[in-house]
């Protein structure tokens, strides 16, 4: 195949900030090529470069042999079609079609003949003379195309074409556009960030990130061999799990080793390992029977149809967990007669660690200290008084307003205690609190609140990096809670796999895992920026 476009080390900024980080990327003769990445990541600047509308800070791009830097747009052999098609809204059909060839003074009855060509190219037939903002988003597409095919360019360029049509309407012209490709036998050149396009379409899909090139590679290479944990995240849904390459064809993850059919890596290299979720096979478990090295347990958490499969989310291991006791007592307001004030604070727990950093503000905030009037006006705390050491132990805090209101509660330092998971290596840390029935009733965001009332978190044990605490467990009603002491457990995520099948399980099923060597694909670690 004959190399057609060459963009040698394409570098591109706007107000200071690199856009293109020295692209390197052959685009061969009659090929269906997608740029494919997130807003921002480059893909139409290079469109735009190539098509003449934009011109690069460095580097060089070559158009069939020849340096096209400095041609401008109208004498490239390349058109382009715009997700907003600029159709000119005074023509009919026909007369948009025609408006480059009636530029280039082209013979009526040779425009003729090309017009009519491409309104069958497109389906069009019979449409020659219809306004073409009564058409539809796609036939005001199919019309776009043609336009831009009827100069015979030797490339057309599409910048995001179908992102104002519906799903239906777009799944039709992405068939659409590769039929028509197929049949031109020009090279199409389509950017999008959809990446369900990209695999329908394309002849060799090119995946960016950040001004740089990711992978390259066909359809089945970029989803089923991805270069990395980016391009596995943005093509397809993706289990993606630490890992270590123990040998070749061998990996280790989540406490169990696989074959694989991935060599070449360094010895016990830590490695991100992809599974697709449909090619993990959920068998259920039979009684008397062993686990398989291949195989893990499970249950399933979630449950969702998608029309042909369901779409499951299975736990395999539970994550990390720290429970404690949440206090509950009746509301405790004292009331300041002569003030026709009314004050309230909540006993509360402090961390040992804590103490010394301890201000005034966090003593009213983690006591819940409010004040106020009989009209429910509220009134500023100004006097805390405490005597407080860095020592385990009871001691008490007096919050009080300007005129004499005044409440003492109990603040309860402790050395907490949290729990260390070597094997995950993650740490959890909670402590027990003081809350009021109504505190609890008024809540908006009952599971966000008990974190924050427990003064719950989780980090990486090797570089203290946060963890997201994602799981709140409680046996209670918030609009019925009653005096009582309630326990609180917080959790981390445990190891949950997105799995699709044709069969129908309910949530808590039990089930077993089977991940076969041929389903596990073992990728580099990206570096951390």
């Amino acid at each position: 195949m004959r190399k057609l476009i060459e963009f040698q080390n394409i570098v591109k900024s706007f107000d200071g900030q690199v856009v293109l980080k020295g692209v390197d990327l052959n685009i061969y003769e009659n090929e269906f090529v997608t740029l494919l990445g997130p807003s921002g990541c480059g893909k139409t600047t290079l469109l735009r470069i190539l098509a003449g509308f934009l011109e690069q800070d460095e580097g060089t791009v070559i158009f069939d042999g020849e340096c096209i830097d400095g041609v401008p747009a109208y004498k490239r052999e390349i058109n382009t079609v715009f997700q907003k098609y600029a159709l000119f809204p005074h023509m009919d059909v026909y007369d948009n079609i025609a408006f480059g060839l009636k530029i280039k003074k082209v013979g009526k009855d040779i425009i003729d003949q090309k017009v009519n060509r491409m309104l069958s190219l497109v389906n069009l037939e019979g449409y020659e003379h219809r306004n073409v903002t009564l058409l539809s988003g796609g036939q005001q597409q199919r019309v776009a195309i043609a336009r831009a095919l009827v100069n015979e360019p030797n490339v057309l360029l599409l910048d995001e074409p179908l992102g104002a049509l519906d799903l239906k309407l777009r799944k039709e012209m992405q068939r659409e556009l590769k039929r028509i490709q197929q049949e031109v036998g020009i090279t199409f050149i389509f950017v999008t960030h959809d990446q369900e396009e990209a695999l329908t379409m394309s002849d060799k899909i090119v995946v960016m990130r950040d001004g740089v090139i990711e992978q390259i590679g066909t359809p089945h290479e970029i989803y089923n061999e991805p270069a990395n944990e980016y391009v596995a995240r943005f093509i397809g849904e993706s289990n993606i799990i630490d890992g270590l390459m123990l040998d070749d064809y061998k990996v280790r993850f989540d406490d169990k080793t696989f074959k694989c059919k991935d060599y070449g890596f360094k010895s016990r290299e830590a490695v991100d390992v992809l599974i697709r979720p449909e090619d993990i096979v959920i068998v259920k478990p039979r009684k008397n029977t062993s686990v398989g090295k291949d195989v893990m347990k499970g249950e399933v958490k979630n449950v969702v149809f998608k029309g042909v499969h369901y779409e499951l989310t299975v736990e395999t291991k539970s994550g990390t967990s720290k429970t404690v006791k949440m206090h509950v007592l009746a509301e405790h307001d004292m009331y300041n007669e002569a003030a026709q004030e009314k004050i309230s604070a909540n006993d509360f727990f402090v961390d040992i660690d804590d103490v010394g950093d301890l201000t005034n503000a966090d003593l009213v905030a983690i006591a819940n200290a409010q004040a106020w009037d009989e009209e429910d006006n509220d009134i500023s705390i100004t006097k805390i008084e405490k005597s407080l050491e860095a020592v385990p132990g009871v001691y008490e805090v007096t919050f009080g307003t300007e005129k004499g209101t005044d409440i003492t509660v109990k603040l309860h330092v402790v050395e907490a205690e949290y729990v260390e998971d070597a094997r995950h290596n993650i740490g959890i840390q909670a402590l027990d609190f003081f809350k009021t029935p109504d505190e609890i009733k008024e809540s908006m965001a009952i599971s966000t609140d008990l974190k924050t009332w427990a003064s719950a978190e989780a980090w990486n044990l090797q570089d203290d990096t946060e963890i997201e605490i994602t799981d709140v467990r409680f046996d209670f009603e918030p609009e019925n809670i009653t005096e009582g002491l309630y326990s609180i457990t917080f959790a981390t995520q445990g190891r949950n796999y997105k799995v699709e099948t044709t069969n129908q399980y309910q949530e808590g099923d039990k089930v077993l895992l089977r991940i076969s060597p041929e389903a596990i694909h073992v990728m580099p670690k990206m570096a951390q920026e």
